[in-house]
């Protein structure tokens, strides 16, 4: 008796000759659906064995040890802490106006009695290369130690054994230029270290690291291990530890070790873990929130729109392909049908084709899958920057993703075995197609969605601020124009009247054949309309950027800075002139007070400080607090805080290089030429032995003087908008300088705020700036006569350079090597401009959509040839000359990829639209706020710039060049000549 299971193997016996017999139209649906599995299992089983397991991960922290135990620097206090040891608190609760506790503690007091340990330390370094110098983390552990192994994976020689030998990571040789046997210096010692292996962190393949003895470089915790020290490095030292027995390290010797101030990372307490209840933080605090269920919940949404999109742009690329198969194969159908086959039977076969073919991919694409995951094991390995924990195979995983090849040729088949069985035996027998109708309900259904989807990425870009309602209406629309492709292409058929001969016929072949054409410009839509949204977010967002750039300098500008010690300051000069193609050059110096050897920080015994003393009349009241110590931004009203917001009074001019490099710089008209401050006035006041302020805040005009000059001129109270000194007044600015003397007395003396402050005012003839170039944010240059005459003491600081033209790489390389060999730490600041962080990303989703442009369609063009030859022929035989079947396929797959590109790029700019436009009302809403609180000052003062840019290049390249590329491709490839068919028999 038969049944559904002799006729479903009959119907794959016969699908599985078909696919034989078509190799290539076989070939091309399988390479289709066996790419995503191939790439989707590599990248599971990549992401799977990278993954580490928390034993794996225990083995690259601890070693072989079973704990480690860590100095949290609170001052040895009680603790309590989760079972990761990687959250703590102290045991006491301090209150808001007691101190928290700090400080370091000997960690070797807090080990367990019987347990073994190994000192590891960690601090950073300046090492001698040979290029110069680069900063470089050391590791100072017995490596060699069988407590320590794992941690690090020598590669080759072998562990330091003596406190003159370093090993290094490959990271390390490659940067520096070294090798195994070089010497090694450090900036600050003179000992000589001889590398003597190489070796990896398996969890860090790019860390820079030097791996010595304990003592060997950094400061030990036993001092009696010290051998030599590196000056100014701050080192953390832990202790790796093992105590004897087989149960490891307790939860109890945790909590022991926790009640003397330490935190430990313990191997058999993170493997099995105590209860909740017994773990001190928890009860404290309440039970752990574990988190992740809307984590999760996302990340499997996201997932699974992949996926679905995945499957979706092969379901398009591959349904037209089974459709062609199935009209190749009519007449095998109609066979069956002639000889009392059903409709079912009819829909298995076709269906068996998907099934066959999907399975073969799953196989093959799974299997290339693990192949070329295992091959390129070491080339993963670096991409992600970790060694795998081990070549984690996952059947059911992989099983899942070789699934949904199968599910995908399933879909992919269903409307071709629908249609397919659908025609009558007669059809079939005879080839005819009969006529055919279009599907009017579709386009309803898209044109709904479309508009519906508009609406609701309307409503969600400006009612609401949840983005996922715009991703949401932006994908029902882009379904929408999904549903309306067949109709579209309908009209694009109207334009072909006034083609020539070979577009005309392709842009009709096409528009006959919408089952074949429509799912292939549908491909393409979605491919174009995601690179045009992403594009175009992209785009956006690099003018937002660039808006918001602050340049330090003008463009090629360089400046060399040495804020700590003046005798550099001649060879830093002398090097960059040498080395760089600078041009102008503009000498500054900087304040001092103290000694001349005193850095611009003040640091030091004898060194004091300076600063600019503002009016109190153009002092912001945003910032002035009196005797109540009352939150200022209290006292006003919402409109009188967006008042202030946008006063002179509270600008702050943190911008440029001024932000860093002090308040006031000594120098001449040279420098304002440097910064491109064209402004006769400023660089007649220099010349004239005045000081240039760019603040408006500090300087008091001429005229004003005992009460008048403490009102500096303004008008209006604290909570009215002060007038601003005139541009291009003169007036003075007061420099108070406060010796380290007078501070420590004033701090001794108790003085508060509202007091006067310590130090001597030097009063500074000045003009007010009145130009409106950027100033960079320097607040004032004074000339050195000024300087000189008002009795400060200045040193050489540094110079700024204009360039012939923008300096490369290799020679700002060149020149760090020099100053590094001189053993100057300069601040060196060189000006390239605004850099696009998207222009890659952009570059490489313009790539994306047109390789998926010109694969579409060219499937498309191959299928139409295929579907077409029998037209083909007859064009040969008709005397149509051979470049007209290149002709005809070139243009076949332009038309299709100029649809699918014009359709997307339209698609794809209405969900960029509507994110932008959410981001810009939730960036007007903060800054309302800012302005509404009072927090907003100088730049801040600003209202955001949230602008939509249309990315024109990439929609150009993807408008004209990849159909024409496309097209191009296309004739390339086609034969002119085909051969011709002798006459069938009727």
């Amino acid at each position: 008796m038969k049944n559904w299971y002799h006729s479903w193997r009959a119907a794959i016996r016969i699908a599985r000759r078909d696919a034989w017999r078509f190799k290539g139209r076989s070939f091309l649906v399988l390479a289709m659906l066996a790419l995503p599995i191939l790439g989707v299992s590599a990248a599971d089983l990549t992401l799977r064995s990278a993954d580490l397991s928390p034993a794996q991960q225990l083995d690259r922290d601890l070693g072989r040890a079973d704990a480690r135990v860590n100095d949290p620097r609170m001052g040895g206090v009680p603790l309590m802490q989760n079972p990761k040891g990687d959250n703590y608190q102290p045991v006491k609760s301090y209150g808001d106006d007691e101190p928290w506790p700090e400080g370091e503690m000997d960690i070797a007091s807090a080990l367990p009695a019987d347990a073994k340990s190994l000192i590891d330390s960690e601090g950073t370094a300046k090492l001698r290369t040979t290029h110069g110098l680069l900063s470089t983390s050391v590791r100072e552990l017995k490596a060699a130690d069988p407590m320590a192994e794992g941690i690090m994976v020598l590669d080759r020689g072998r562990f330091p054994k003596k406190a003159d030998e370093v090993a290094a990571t490959n990271a390390f040789l490659e940067s520096s230029g070294l090798h195994v046997g070089s010497k090694l210096t450090a900036r600050g010692l003179d000992t000589a270290y001889r590398i003597v292996g190489a070796y990896e962190l398996p969890n860090d393949l790019d860390t820079t690291q030097v791996n010595a003895l304990p003592g060997a470089l950094l400061a030990p915790l036993d001092k009696a291990l010290a051998v030599a020290e590196l000056p100014g490095t701050d080192t953390y030292s832990t202790y790796l530890t093992s105590v004897p027995g087989d149960a490891g390290f307790t939860w109890n010797m945790v909590e022991e070790t926790n009640a003397k101030g330490a935190t430990v990372t313990s191997r058999a307490v993170v493997l099995d873990p105590p209860p909740d209840s017994e773990v001190a933080l928890y009860v404290k605090e309440g039970l752990p929130d574990l988190g992740g269920g809307s984590a999760g919940a996302a990340e499997l949404a996201i997932i699974s729109t992949i996926v679905g999109l995945a499957m979706l742009e092969i379901c398009l690329l591959a349904g037209p392909a089974f459709a062609v198969g199935a009209r190749r194969s009519r007449r095998q159908l109609g066979l069956v049908g002639a000889n009392g086959g059903d409709r079912h039977h009819i829909r298995a076969i076709v269906l068996s084709g998907g099934l066959v073919i999907g399975a073969v991919a799953a196989v093959v694409g799974t299997v290339l899958g693990i192949v070329l995951t295992f091959a390129l094991q070491p080339v993963l390995e670096g991409v992600l920057g970790k060694r795998f924990g081990s070549f984690d195979l996952r059947p059911l995983e992989l099983i899942g993703i070789a699934l949904v090849a199968v599910v995908t040729g399933l879909l992919a088949a269903i409307v071709p075995a629908v249609t397919a069985s659908r025609q009558t035996v007669v059809a079939s027998l005879t080839g005819r197609r009969g006529i055919r109708r279009s599907n009017r309900v579709l386009p309803m259904v898209g044109l709904g969605a479309v508009a519906l989807g508009a609406g609701i990425a309307l409503y969600g870009s400006t009612v609401s601020d949840q983005a996922m309602i715009v991703a949401g209406g932006s994908a029902l629309a882009e379904l929408g124009v999904v549903a309306l492709t067949p109709a579209l292409v309908g009209l694009f058929g109207r334009i072909g009247r006034w083609l020539p001969l070979s577009p005309r016929l392709a842009l009709r072949d096409s528009v006959r054949n919408r089952g074949r054409t429509a799912p292939a410009v549908a491909a393409v839509l979605a491919a174009v309309a995601g690179t045009v949204a992403v594009a175009t977010y992209a785009a956006s967002s690099d003018a937002q950027a660039e808006a918001r750039y602050e340049p330090e300098l003008p463009y090629g500008a360089v400046a060399i800075l040495s804020p700590e010690s003046a005798v550099d300051v001649p060879s830093m000069r002398e090097d960059v002139r040498k080395l760089l193609p600078t041009d102008l050059r503009a000498d500054v110096d900087r304040v001092v007070v103290g000694t001349k050897s005193c850095s611009m920080y003040g640091d030091g015994g004898e060194c004091g400080m300076y600063e600019l003393v503002t009016p109190k009349a153009y002092e912001c009241p945003l910032w002035s607090y009196d005797e109540s110590g009352e939150d200022p931004t209290e006292k006003f009203s919402k409109a009188e805080r967006r008042k202030l917001a946008t006063d002179f009074r509270c600008d702050q001019d943190l911008n440029g290089i001024g932000s860093s490099a002090g308040e006031i710089l000594i120098g001449d008209d040279k420098l304002l030429k440097v910064l491109e401050i064209n402004n006769p006035e400023a660089s007649a006041a220099l010349a004239n032995g005045r000081a240039v302020s760019f603040s408006k805040r500090i300087l008091t005009p001429e005229g004003a003087a005992g009460e008048d000059k403490d009102k500096g001129g303004a008008k209006g109270d604290a909570g009215g908008t002060a007038v601003a000194p005139k541009g291009g007044v003169n007036g003075t600015i007061d420099v108070r300088l406060t010796t380290a003397a007078q501070s420590e007395a004033s701090e001794e003396a108790g003085a508060s705020d509202g007091e006067k402050q310590p130090g001597t005012v030097k009063t500074i003839p000045a003009h007010q700036f009145s130009g409106s170039e950027n100033t960079y944010g320097v607040q004032v240059i004074m000339p050195p006569d000024a300087a000189e005459k008002a009795g400060i003491t200045t040193v050489p600081y540094g110079s700024f350079f204009t360039t012939e033209k923008l300096p490369s790489d290799a020679q700002q390389q060149k020149l760090d090597s020099e100053l590094a060999n001189t053993g100057a730490d300069p601040w060196l600041t060189i000006e390239k401009g605004f850099v696009p962080e998207n222009s890659t990303t952009m570059l490489a989703l313009a790539v994306f959509a047109g390789l998926i442009t010109i694969g579409a369609a060219g499937i498309a063009t191959g299928l139409a040839q295929a579907d077409a030859e029998a037209d083909l022929k007859t064009l040969a035989a008709v005397g149509a000359p051979p470049r007209v079947r290149k002709a005809l396929s070139g243009f076949q797959c332009g038309v299709v990829a100029a649809m699918g590109v014009v359709l997307g790029s339209a698609s794809g700019i209405l969900p960029a639209i509507g994110l932008r436009f959410t981001e810009r009302r939730a960036e007007d809403q903060m800054y309302a706020r800012m302005l509404d609180e009072g927090w907003s000052n100088g730049e801040q003062a600003t209202a955001p710039f949230v602008p939509v840019v249309i990315p024109w290049e990439t929609l150009g390249v993807l408008l004209v060049v990849v159909p024409l590329g496309a097209a191009l491709l296309a004739a390339l490839v086609t034969r002119s000549r085909g051969a011709l068919a002798r006459r069938a028999a009727i």
